[in-house]
Order: structure tokens, then C-alpha cells, then sequence
């Protein structure tokens, strides 16, 4: 999984992707110090691998993980080259979610590009920009669909919703937000549209505004009621907080972000919204060589479950021997789970279940 961290130059982007992955990625006062995105891979926090780990000791412990992509700052008329321009939506383009910071705090120190805080502005700039680019992209397949549909009359119900899509999108409206059918959502995926991939708004706010409530942050509001109308995630989180206590050890942190009264630290939330968003779950796997959790599409079957491991256990898939996590844990070993009858054996249809702690029978 690999999500774009984008918004406004002097946000907080390369902020919080220092936060997110501790690589220091470069993080200035002024507009495009992140021109080429800093690329950083992130552990995905998750308890169950501990509790595995206590179980069979394993030799080595490897955790999901996600790719951020920190892109440079966006400006009005990117679509048409201002900026960074083409350069800065190509990169877009490469992410399978976006997560959208934008700035929430006031400081006199920090400059905005322009001059003044307005979440509500600053979304609608960003936006518009995808939403531009994706307008041409649009036109150019409506072209080649009409060349194309001379010689193949099947190719008229794509025309028809190109079209609808298209005015959907003069009309200053993201494409993720357009009623679909499933037919339709196979043919928009040819298109590859920037606002048609998913957000999180990541609301850059002062470690002030955590101690006095975020839902007393009237720029906080504005944010949640644009994304309620879209459909999008929100996320309020202090990016240089965040950025501070990313190398404490956890139980530190945990004290840290405890006496500010917040539960959980903002990158781990991040995190779990970006699964949800996805439509993602975790299987895992456990044993005296690895414990190891796996990223799936929720949905997944078992011997595409088992091809993420190696193509060879799709291939030669026999059956899945699946255990809850919960009751292999509350039991305490395999052996017991399978005198309960809590070890199913289950097929080539079965749906995998986030959690299941699985192993695959197959012959190649």
C-alpha cells in the first residue's frame, strides 16, 4: 500500500512524514524544499504479533507495512504547470490513497502562501488542481473512445458514462463522489483519476488545540463538514508533536501523549484509517521460524490469501487450516485449539477473516 501525503507548501507535510517514518526527510520554511517525494516504509502497529511472538519465540517478527510518499507542496494552476505542476500530480498518480494535511493552527512564524488560514480555501485549491488535471485525461479518453467506437458498438455505454463523468467533473466535484455501478467502476479504473482516489484529511493542528479539544478548533470544523459531504476520512493530529516524540521508546511516548489526554498517538491512528479506508485486513501467520502478519483486500479468498505468501501456494492450493486469533490466544497453543474443534479446515471459498491465524496445505 503506498498513500501520498500532499497539500499546500508550509503545511506540515514533510512534518509529519518525519513523524511518520523517522527518516528526516527535509522539512523548511519556504515553498518546494520537497521537490523529488521522500519515500519511507512504515511498520504497521499490531498488538497480535507480540502476543504471538510470546507464544512461539520465533526467530524473526515481520509486521504489514506501508509506504508513504512525501510530494512536493501544490500551488494554484499545477494543472497547468505553475509549480512543480505535472511533475507534482505524476506522483499522485503512483499513490493508491491521498492523505490531504492541511493547516489548522495559527503561527505568525510559519507563512502560508496565502498570507491567511482557511482550510476551507486550501481544500478547494488542491482540489480544483486534481480536478483539472482529471478533466483532460477525461476529454482525451472520450476522443479515443469515440474513434474507437466506429468499428466497436460495445464501446457506447463507456461514451455515455465518460460523459456523465465528465460534466460531474466541470462541476467541480470529485470523481469518487459520483454514483457508480460496478460496470462503471471497471471502466473509470482505465482512466486512473487522481480524485478518484481516497482521502484522509490529516488536520494539522497545534499541541494547544489538543489540550484545549480539537472540536474547539473552529478550522477543525470546516474541515469535517467539507469531508462529510465527500465521504472522506478526518484526522486531527499535531504533525510536530508527532515529529518530537516519534524516536521516544513507546512506553515514554505513551506517558508523553497520556498527560495531553489522547489514547492513541496520531500515527498509529493514521494508520488503522488508511486499512479502512482501503478496504484492508491483516491474516496472519506463526511459527518457531516467523511470525508474520500478511495485507489483504478484504474479500479475499483463501488460495489468493495464499498466493501473497508465494505464487506456488495459490497454485497447488489444497486447504487452509484457519484458528481465530482470539481463541488461539485465549487457549494458548494449536494443540489446544484443535481439542476445542477451533482449527477449521476450510476450502477454495472460503473468505478470509482479519485476524485468522492461518497455515496453507498445498502441492505443486
Amino acid at each position: 500500500m503506498k498513500l501520498g501525503i500532499v497539500g499546500l507548501p508550509n503545511v506540515g507535510k514533510s512534518t509529519l512524514f518525519n513523524a511518520i517514518t523517522n527518516a528526516g526527510a527535509q522539512s523548511a520554511n519556504y515553498a518546494f524544499c520537497t521537490i523529488e517525494p521522500n519515500i519511507g516504509v512504515v511498520n504497521v502497529p499490531d498488538e497480535r504479533l507480540d502476543k504471538l511472538a510470546e507464544m512461539y519465540n520465533p526467530d524473526k517478527i515481520t509486521p504489514a507495512f506501508i509506504e508513504f510518499v512525501d510530494i512536493a507542496g501544490l500551488v494554484r494552476g499545477a494543472s497547468k504547470g505553475e509549480g512543480l505542476g505535472n511533475k507534482f500530480l505524476s506522483h499522485i498518480r503512483e499513490v493508491d490513497a491521498i492523505i490531504h494535511v492541511v493547516r489548522c493552527f495559527e503561527d505568525d512564524d510559519i507563512v502560508h502562501v496565502d498570507s491567511t488560514i482557511d482550510p476551507a480555501r486550501d481544500i478547494e485549491t488542491i482540489n480544483l488542481e486534481l480536478i483539472l488535471s482529471d478533466i483532460e485525461l477525461v476529454e482525451h479518453r472520450i476522443d479515443r473512445v469515440t474513434k474507437a467506437l466506429k468499428g466497436d458498438k460495445t464501446l457506447a455505454a463507456e461514451l455515455e458514462f465518460l460523459k456523465r463523468l465528465l460534466a460531474w467533473l466541470e462541476s467541480s466535484k470529485p470523481a469518487r463522489n459520483l454514483e457508480m455501478d460496478e460496470n462503471e467502476k471497471e471502466m473509470i479504473k482505465e482512466v486512473a483519476l487522481l480524485t478518484n482516489k481516497p482521502v484522509i484529511y490529516a488536520c494539522n493542528m497545534s499541541e494547544k488545540d489538543f489540550e484545549q479539544g480539537v472540536e474547539n478548533n473552529a478550522n477543525f470544523k470546516k474541515v469535517c463538514e467539507i469531508a462529510a459531504l465527500e465521504h472522506s476520512e478526518v484526522l486531527p493530529i499535531c504533525a510536530q508533536l508527532e515529529a518530537e516524540i516519534a524516536s521516544l521508546p513507546k512506553d515514554e511516548k505513551e506517558m508523553f501523549l497520556s498527560e495531553l489526554g489522547i489514547e492513541t498517538g496520531g500515527l498509529d491512528l493514521l494508520i488503522k484509517k488508511s486499512y479502512s479506508l482501503l478496504g484492508l485486513i491483516s491474516y496472519l501467520t506463526a511459527g518457531k521460524p516467523e511470525v508474520r502478519a500478511w495485507t489483504i483486500k478484504k474479500g479475499t479468498k483463501a488460495p489468493q490469501a495464499a498466493g501473497k505468501i508465494h505464487s506456488d501456494f495459490e497454485r497447488g492450493f489444497i486447504r487452509a487450516e484457519v484458528i481465530p486469533y482470539d481463541a488461539l490466544v485465549s487457549l494458548g497453543s494449536v494443540a489446544a485449539a484443535k481439542e476445542k474443534g477451533l482449527m477449521r479446515s476450510e476450502g477454495k471459498e472460503y473468505v478470509m477473516q482479519d485476524g485468522d491465524v492461518v497455515l496453507f496445505r498445498f502441492n505443486v
